[in-house]
């Protein structure tokens, strides 16, 4: 299998000639090439496309190869750009550097230098892109799997969740593996329920990241009840009963079949959960209820 397929290579070069050679070895090696004869049609191409890579000729007329560089690192700042060029003095390196180049070739260019370069670069840009999301997620619970559901990276969090469901599982992501990879199968369109585990949870797609997925681990969620009220407010067990029921919208009545007592028991009790409180009617007293009940 070609790792190369689906990576876009844009030769920015005023030689035709060069840019029919490297368009030939590019393709042999399963890249995608798009050329510009100048700066100016290569932001224009870079606006629509994002390349993976640009091998930049340095020396071309009107827009040289150094400012084109920096416009592109403006647009697509993730991008490595090879330079080309026959100038070889030190200070034509450090300015090829300075614009935003990763590497530069002296013409007349060797195609298996420039693929392996390219290869290269490429391959880094990837694992750097990987690694800078797996620092924006630090604080999330997401991980990413291949294809076949084998764990590729996955944030301190995660990893710690999976740990505390797994239980006395001491290799949870294997586990995991062959749902995962049946589940991606299918779609993912809905949360995998997990229930191999001492504790149930759901894993939910996130988006696909290169070969990979990003996933993210659902914790179930804890649902409160009155003995949070009683904990939270001053006051009692059966004032707290009915505080959470008209949390939840349900009429004296409602409440009163739930707890077995008199419509007029409930509205005593609310009396007393008014005054203590400090609110003069139901809904002041369920918006607070439902701030403890939610939080």
């Amino acid at each position: 299998m070609n790792n190369n397929v689906g990576n876009v290579v844009l030769v920015v070069d005023d030689s035709p000639e060069s840019l029919g050679m490297l368009n030939v070895a590019l393709n042999s090696q399963g890249y995608t090439a798009l050329v510009a004869l100048n700066g100016a049609q290569a932001l224009s191409i870079a606006e629509k496309i994002e390349p993976d890579i640009v091998l930049m000729d340095a020396v071309m007329p009107e827009m040289d190869g150094f400012e084109t560089c920096r416009r592109l690192k403006i647009q697509r700042p993730n991008t490595p750009i090879i330079f080309m060029t026959g100038l070889t003095d030190v200070e034509d390196v450090v300015k090829g550097f300075e614009a935003g180049g990763i590497d530069y070739v002296t013409k007349p260019i060797s195609p298996d230098e420039v693929i392996a370069r390219i290869k290269t670069h490429i391959q880094t840009a990837k694992l750097a892109l990987s690694a800078q999301d797996a620092l924006d997620h630090l604080g999330s619970n997401v991980f990413c799997v291949s294809d076949h559901g084998r764990l590729s990276w996955a944030t301190p969090k995660a990893h710690q969740l999976i740990d505390d469901f797994a239980g006395d599982d001491t290799s949870p992501w294997a586990t995991l593996a062959e749902l995962l990879k049946n589940w991606l199968l299918s779609g993912g369109q809905q949360n995998l329920k997990v229930n191999c585990f001492v504790t149930s949870f759901e894993i939910m797609y996130e988006r696909r990241q290169d070969d990979k997925h990003m996933l993210k681990v659902v914790e179930a969620k804890i649902e409160k009840a009155p003995f949070d009220l009683q904990q939270n407010l001053p006051i009692t067990k059966r004032e707290s009963e009915v505080l959470y029921w008209v949390s939840y919208g349900k009429t004296n009545w409602e409440t009163s079949q739930i707890l077995s007592m008199s419509p007029r028991t409930v509205n005593k009790h609310l009396e007393q959960i008014y005054k203590k409180l400090g609110v003069d009617n139901r809904t002041s007293a369920a918006a607070i209820s439902i701030r403890i009940l939610e939080s």
